[in-house]
């Protein structure tokens, strides 16, 4: 036995406003699901079509996302009316998937007037189009570093989505549902977002003001006030790394405190753990840009070639140039 969901009542008398779901090649399927589904339900808990879709793509047939399902598109990249608004879904290797042909049909529907939402990484796509130059712009964290080397136009945050005029992007995952409850209560009201949002069980919905990953003290499983701040001082100065001395001294302890302070919450000294930030940060831009190796070392704070390469081999058992070479040759699979 269904239980049908109490109707909220909208005033709304006009044609369904609709949403037009580009995806492409390897998108992720939560950020397109959780999308779309927040319109179905939008729907039933209105008893109205307030809202319509479409999924169309490069090609017109199939796409298949990252998971290896696939979905049938309805068309192949075509006119849009103006009215309709673009939910452009990307995943991993979105450069790749970023065509000559998506670029130009972007660019095209956006001369037009259209709004262009890029969900998950596609506002790599949207920047490499031009759509954000000037603008504020998010995507997923583990894009942020190879994001900001490669458009310095474009104002990166760490938000979960935002909407800077008729540009929108999210963070990916999740952050789908935030930005559609908040379309959804723009339209017609926070009681029908609130309503869409009990019936997901989604009991903490976040605004553009939230950022997409947890607090440090949360990350790192302390909530050690001085340990976080210098933390954050190592990830905000990866370019140009911080002594220890100088770290232990802006938070008003000594060297010795702060090395005590390392190995008793994180098993390592403070010089090991910004290592690692900067190696992580060095193999981020190795896999997502065509950066050189010897700018991704200056890039992540190291003064040579060969002494980026040796920490980088220690660390991650292969060297920069291998660790490129088969990530393409994942890629191309």
């Amino acid at each position: 036995m269904s239980i049908e969901p109490q109707v909220v009542e909208v005033d709304h008398s006009g044609k369904p406003r609709r949403f037009v779901f580009v995806l492409m090649q390897d998108f992720t399927m939560l950020c397109f699901a959780s999308a779309v589904e927040c319109l179905r339900i939008a729907n039933r808990t209105a008893d109205k079509e307030l809202y319509s879709w479409k999924i169309i793509g490069e090609g017109g047939e199939d796409a298949v996302c990252s998971n290896g399902c696939a979905f049938r598109l309805q068309e192949e990249l075509t006119e849009l009316d103006r009215d309709d608004t673009i939910m452009l879904c990307g995943g991993i290797g979105v450069q790749n998937a970023t065509t000559k042909r998506i670029l130009n049909w972007l660019r095209r529907e956006a001369r037009r007037g259209a709004t262009i939402a890029g969900l998950c990484t596609a506002g790599y796509s949207m920047a490499k189009a031009g759509l954000l130059d000037g603008k504020r712009a998010t995507i997923h964290w583990e894009n942020q570093d190879s994001f900001a080397e490669e458009f310095e136009d474009v104002e990166l945050t760490k938000s979960v989505f935002v909407v800077d005029g008729n540009r929108i992007t999210t963070a990916g995952g999740t952050a789908s549902i935030d930005l559609m409850l908040k379309i959804i209560a723009d339209d017609h009201g926070e009681d029908l977002a609130n309503a869409v949002a009990d019936i997901l069980i989604y009991s903490s919905i976040r605004t553009d003001q939230d950022t997409q990953r947890l607090s440090i003290p949360t990350r790192i499983g302390v909530r050690h006030p001085k340990l976080s701040r210098v933390i954050q001082m190592m990830e905000q100065n990866i370019e140009e790394p911080i002594s220890p001395a100088i770290l232990a001294r802006d938070v008003g302890m000594s060297t010795r405190q702060l090395e005590r302070l390392f190995r008793r919450y994180l098993s390592r000294s403070p010089k090991r753990y910004y290592m690692e930030l900067r190696l992580q940060k060095a193999r981020n831009l190795l896999m997502q840009t065509d950066m050189t190796v010897i700018n991704v070392a200056l890039a992540c704070g190291f003064a040579s070639p060969s002494h980026f390469s040796k920490c980088y081999r220690s660390h991650y058992d292969t060297t920069p140039y291998r660790e490129r070479g088969s990530h393409a040759a994942r890629l191309s699979v």
